[in-house]
């Protein structure tokens, strides 16, 4: 049974668009849903991990019949291909307020990501007893953009519309400001409302904090946890990143993502590759 709030909100395998269709899933069996994974959603061959993260989250949310993922823990074991995949939902524990799946993503019979699950069902109307202040991030006319202007076909920046702040885009004219930070303006160039599947695409969407320390190449996430902390306001999203460490060719990534109304509606910190200095 497909709880209705979530039915209303992510139909599963037809009639969407856009973000909807790229993370569509198809229910084939007990537990099992087909998906046919977008190159638009990723770089070159490598598809963005937050994509990932939300066409899991279609599957559980629709196998738990409830409207939100409250938590996500993936672990992402081999580079993701475009085209056919199938996702596995096992139920681990059903409760009254929440349920909680181990989801798996396959290609031709090899896992690709395996995460644990919490759906559940926030509360839009809820007031937070305590919240932290957002940090600084210019209005979207401040900022500026990278990654061409979306008027491509392909690839990510096409789908998604990012206004960054320019005091942390000094990595692009080889001056990285030497801290682990990323702040930017985020919406899909599509009109498309944020939710919850939406979100486990924000967390992931920023450029890695690492470039700023002079690390440049491609930064692989190994393990990435987030939480969806309120049902975010309709209108783009604020992500706020930063890091603690860099290490041994290790670094870690927390993203903030508030949305218009400057709640706090996602949170989520990555433990990544780093990128390789230049010669």
């Amino acid at each position: 049974m497909v709880h209705s709030e979530y039915r209303s909100n992510f139909p599963v395998g037809a009639g969407m668009s856009g973000f909807g269709e790229a993370t569509a899933v198809r229910r084939t069996g007990e537990g099992r849903y087909s998906a046919v994974l977008d190159a638009d959603f990723g770089f070159e061959q490598a598809l963005n991990g937050g994509y990932l993260m939300a066409v899991l989250a279609r599957a559980a949310l629709d196998a738990a019949g409830r409207p939100h993922p409250i938590s996500t823990a993936a672990s992402f074991l081999r580079v993701a291909k475009p085209g056919p995949a199938e996702v596995l939902v096992e139920t681990r524990k059903s409760g009254r307020t929440a349920e909680v799946a181990r989801v798996s993503l396959v290609q031709d019979d090899t896992p690709i990501v395996d995460a644990l699950i919490t759906t559940g069902a926030l509360d839009g109307d809820a007031e937070p007893l305590y919240s932290e202040d957002a940090g600084h991030l210019p209005a979207i006319e401040e900022c500026v953009t990278f990654g061409g202007d979306g008027g491509g076909k392909d690839g990510f920046a096409a789908q998604i519309d990012m206004r960054y702040d320019p005091a942390t885009m000094g990595w692009l004219d080889g001056r990285p400001s030497g801290r682990l930070e990323m702040r930017s303006h985020f919406r899909l160039r599509e009109a498309y409302e944020p939710d919850g599947v939406l979100l486990a695409l924000a967390v992931d969407a920023l450029p890695p904090v690492v470039l700023n320390t002079g690390r440049y190449g491609w930064s692989p996430t190994v393990e990435l946890t987030w939480h969806m902390r309120a049902v975010p306001a309709p209108g783009p999203l604020a992500l706020y990143g930063s890091g603690r460490l860099v290490n041994d060719g290790w670094f870690d990534e927390e993203v903030e993502v508030r949305d218009t109304a400057g709640r706090l509606v996602a949170q989520s910190r990555q433990l990544a590759r780093a990128g390789r200095r230049p010669s």
